[in-house]
C-alpha cells in the first residue's frame, strides 16, 4: 500500500558551487523547505540577482522496505534544473523548474538511510524556459519534497511526473460519463469506484468501462463547484490492496462562442478575473499552503472567475483549491517571450508534464502553449511558428477535452500566423499604460473583429502600475497612482460590459510581483500592477471597483484613503458599491445620497479633519482627510522607471 512522506524538515544549503566530491566538507546553512536563495536579491533590482549551481542535502531516514516495495523521491518544483546524487553518485536530472519529477531510490538506501545531495541550478542557457520574462527565475527546492513507499506493482509513477492514471470527466445529456486509463507497472487488476460529495458510493468499474452517473451533479463554477471523488485502485489476485490513487473531479461542459464567449454547462459564464504569479514579497516563490489558500481568499473576495496561472505550471495543491472554490483556469508552460533554438525538446517536456500531471482537474479549461513568443522576431519567425504549432498538435494528442490558446501583444499584429494556430486566442494589451490613451483599445478590437469575426478573442493581460503611496488630484497615464490606476480599471470594465464576445479577460496582476529588472518609483525589483501589494496584504482602490462589477458580497470602499492629505479645498470623493444606492456622511452629518451602478461621486468641502462613512444597505466604510497648504511631496513620484531590463 502506497505511503507518502514529507520530508521538508532539515535540510543543508550552501551557495557554493563545487564539485560533488568537494560538498561533504562545505559548511552548509541548515534550512527547511520550501526554500529559494533568491527570495531578497531577486526582489530588489538590479537584474543581478545571484543565478548559479547551489548545493542542498538530507541525511533521510527510512522506514525497513518490504521485499516487495520500492522507494521514491518526489520533487514538486526545483528551479530550474537539478541533478539528483545518492552519496558521490549521480542517479538521476529534470530540467524544468515547475513541474513534479520522481526518482526510484530503492537501490540507493544503505543502513535504512539515503545520503541525498541535490545540485539546483537557475544560470541562464540557452535551452531550459524560461530564460527572458518579466520576472524573477528564483532558484531553490521551492515545493515539497516526499518520500512514497509503494508496491512493486503499482500506479506508474515515471510517467511525466504523474498520477499513474488517466481521468476523464465528461457529461453526456443528463448523465456523467468517467472514462479511467490506469497505467499499471507490474501485475494486478484495477477497480475504479466513485463516490460523491457526501462520500456515498455512486458507481463502481471493474474493468476498462466508463462509470455512468444518471442525474449528475455538475461543477458549476463558483455557484457550485460540486465534486466526486474517484478511487482507482490496484489489487492482487486474491483482492488485496497494492496501490491506490484518489482524486477529486468534476463533471461539466463547456464552449467558447466568437460572438458570444464563454458558455459553462449551456449557460451563458462571461470570464472575467485575473492573472497569478506564485511569489510573495521576502518569500519569494517558495510559499507554502497558507500562501497558496490565503491568494485563493482574496481571488474569490474580489469576485473573479477564472485565473490565469501564468506564466508556468503552477502547484497542483493551487488546482486543488481552484476545483473546491470553483474557479476557471488557464494553465500554461513558461514559452515565453524569446525562442529558444535549443530548447524545442525542453518546451515540449514541461507541456507533457503539465498536462498529464494536471489533467484530472475540473477547473482547467484551456492549456496556454505560448505568450509574447513573437517579441524577439529576429530570425526566429520560422522556428517559433512551427513550435507553436508543435505544442498546439501535442496537446491536442493527449488532451482532446480541451481547448488550447496562446497570449500575443500587440507587435504581434492581428494577422500574424502565430495568432491563428490554437482553438482560442487572446491579446497582452496595455493601451492606456506603456501606450497611451485607453480609447485605442476601441480601435484595436474594433478593427481586429472586422476581419476575425469567427475566431473567438480574449484579453490575457491589461494593467497599469500603482503604488500605493503615489496620489495625484489629476491622475494620468504613467504616474503610478493610485488613482490612475483606479480610472484605468473602470474604463476597462466598462469596455468589456459593452463587449460580450470576450471569452475571457484576465487582469495583469492579482498580485505585485518580484522582477529584478524593474526599477520603478522608489521600489525596484517589483512589478506593480497587482491590485494587492507585494506582500498580499494591502487591497488597492482598484481592487475594490473589480469587486464591485464581479462580487455579489454586499460592500462599500471610499476610494482614496491613503490620499489623505488635501491641498484643495474641495474634493470628489468616488465611493465603489455593488449596492444600487450609497449615503454619504461628514462628520456624522448626513451630506448626500446617490443612486447609481459601481462608481458614486460626490463633491466633498475638505476643511481642517474631516471623518467621511459611505453607508449602503447595512455596510458601511470610514475614511478620514485633512486640509494642507501644498500638495504633499511624499505623493509624487520622484523616480520614473527605467523601462526595466529582463537581460543582463
Amino acid at each position: 500500500m502506497r505511503k507518502i512522506v514529507n520530508i521538508n524538515n532539515n535540510w543543508s544549503f550552501s551557495k557554493c558551487s563545487c564539485s560533488i566530491q568537494d560538498v561533504p566538507a562545505l559548511e552548509m546553512e541548515k534550512i527547511n523547505l520550501p526554500h529559494t536563495w533568491n527570495n531578497i536579491d531577486g526582489q530588489d533590482g538590479g537584474m543581478n540577482y545571484f543565478r548559479n549551481e547551489c548545493w542542498y542535502h538530507k541525511a533521510i531516514d527510512v522506514d525497513s522496505l518490504k521485499e516487495d516495495e520500492l522507494l521514491y523521491l518526489e520533487f514538486n518544483g526545483v528551479n530550474s534544473s537539478c541533478k539528483i546524487y545518492i552519496d558521490q553518485k549521480e542517479v538521476a536530472h529534470h530540467d524544468g523548474g515547475y513541474s513534479t519529477f520522481r526518482v526510484d531510490v530503492t537501490d540507493y538506501i544503505k543502513d535504512h538511510k539515503i545520503n541525498l545531495y541535490v545540485l539546483v541550478d537557475n544560470k541562464e542557457n540557452d535551452h531550459v524556459y524560461p530564460q527572458t520574462a518579466d520576472f524573477t527565475f528564483y532558484g531553490g527546492i521551492y515545493r515539497d519534497v516526499n518520500l512514497i513507499y509503494v508496491n512493486k506493482n503499482h500506479f506508474d509513477l515515471d510517467y511525466y511526473g504523474g498520477p499513474g492514471a488517466k481521468i476523464t470527466a465528461t457529461v453526456d445529456g443528463d448523465k456523467g460519463v468517467l472514462n479511467v486509463v490506469p497505467y499499471v507497472i507490474g501485475q494486478g487488476h484495477v477497480v475504479v469506484t466513485l463516490f460523491d460529495h457526501n462520500q456515498k458510493q455512486v458507481g463502481v468499474s471493474h474493468g476498462n468501462e466508463d462509470i455512468l452517473i444518471n442525474n449528475v451533479h455538475l461543477w458549476n463554477g463558483l455557484e457550485d463547484p460540486y465534486l466526486y471523488q474517484v478511487k482507482i485502485s490496484l489489487l492482487d489476485e486474491n483482492d488485496n490492496l497494492l496501490d491506490e490513487i484518489t482524486k477529486n473531479v468534476g463533471f461539466r461542459y463547456f464552449k467558447v462562442d466568437p460572438n458570444k464567449g464563454f458558455f459553462l454547462n449551456g449557460k451563458s459564464y462571461p470570464l472575467r478575473g485575473v492573472c497569478r504569479h506564485q511569489d510573495l514579497k521576502g518569500v519569494g516563490n517558495a510559499v507554502d499552503r497558507k500562501h497558496h489558500e490565503n491568494d485563493m481568499a482574496l481571488i474569490k473576495e474580489i469576485g473573479a472567475n477564472t485565473i490565469r496561472l501564468a506564466h508556468y505550471q503552477h502547484d497542483d495543491y493551487t488546482l486543488d483549491l481552484c476545483d473546491k472554490l470553483g474557479f476557471i483556469i488557464w494553465a500554461e508552460v513558461p514559452y515565453i517571450s524569446k525562442h529558444l533554438e535549443n530548447g524545442n525538446d525542453n518546451i515540449e517536456q514541461q507541456l507533457k508534464e503539465l498536462i498529464i500531471q494536471q489533467y484530472h482537474h475540473p477547473s482547467i479549461v484551456t492549456w496556454g502553449i505560448s505568450n509574447e513568443i513573437t517579441m524577439f522576431k529576429k530570425g526566429r519567425v520560422k522556428a517559433y511558428l512551427e513550435e507553436n504549432k508543435k505544442l498546439n498538435e501535442i496537446a491536442h494528442t493527449l488532451d482532446e477535452t480541451r481547448l488550447t490558446t496562446m497570449a500575443c501583444f500587440s507587435m504581434c499584429g492581428p494577422f500574424n500566423k502565430v495568432s491563428k494556430i490554437t482553438d482560442v486566442v487572446s491579446w497582452n494589451l496595455y493601451f492606456g499604460w506603456y501606450v497611451p490613451f485607453k480609447f485605442l483599445n476601441k480601435l484595436w478590437f474594433g478593427f481586429y473583429r472586422l476581419f476575425n469575426k469567427k475566431y473567438p478573442v480574449g484579453m490575457s493581460e491589461y494593467g497599469a502600475e500603482a503604488m500605493i503611496n503615489l496620489h495625484s488630484n489629476n491622475p494620468h497615464v504613467g504616474d503610478s497612482t493610485e488613482e490612475y490606476q483606479a480610472d484605468y480599471h473602470e474604463y476597462m470594465l466598462r469596455f468589456y460590459a459593452k463587449r460580450p464576445y470576450f471569452w475571457a479577460t484576465h487582469i495583469w496582476n492579482m498580485f505585485d510581483f518580484g522582477s529584478d529588472g524593474r526599477n520603478h518609483g522608489g521600489d525596484p525589483g517589483v512589478n506593480h500592477k497587482g491590485l494587492v501589494t507585494f506582500d498580499h496584504k494591502t487591497k488597492k482602490d482598484s481592487f475594490y471597483i473589480c469587486k464591485a462589477y464581479w462580487s455579489k458580497e454586499p460592500f462599500v470602499h471610499i476610494c482614496g484613503k491613503r490620499f489623505e492629505k488635501r491641498n484643495k479645498k474641495n474634493m470628489i470623493l468616488k465611493v465603489y458599491s455593488n449596492q444600487s444606492e450609497v449615503e454619504l456622511y461628514v462628520n456624522d452629518k448626513l451630506v448626500a445620497k446617490k443612486a447609481g451602478q459601481y462608481v458614486f461621486k460626490f463633491k466633498v468641502k475638505v476643511e481642517g479633519e474631516i471623518k467621511v462613512k459611505a453607508i449602503s444597505n447595512n455596510v458601511s466604510n470610514n475614511a478620514s482627510f485633512i486640509k494642507v497648504d501644498q500638495f504633499p511631496e511624499e505623493y509624487k513620484l520622484h523616480a520614473k522607471s527605467n523601462n526595466y531590463s529582463w537581460e543582463k
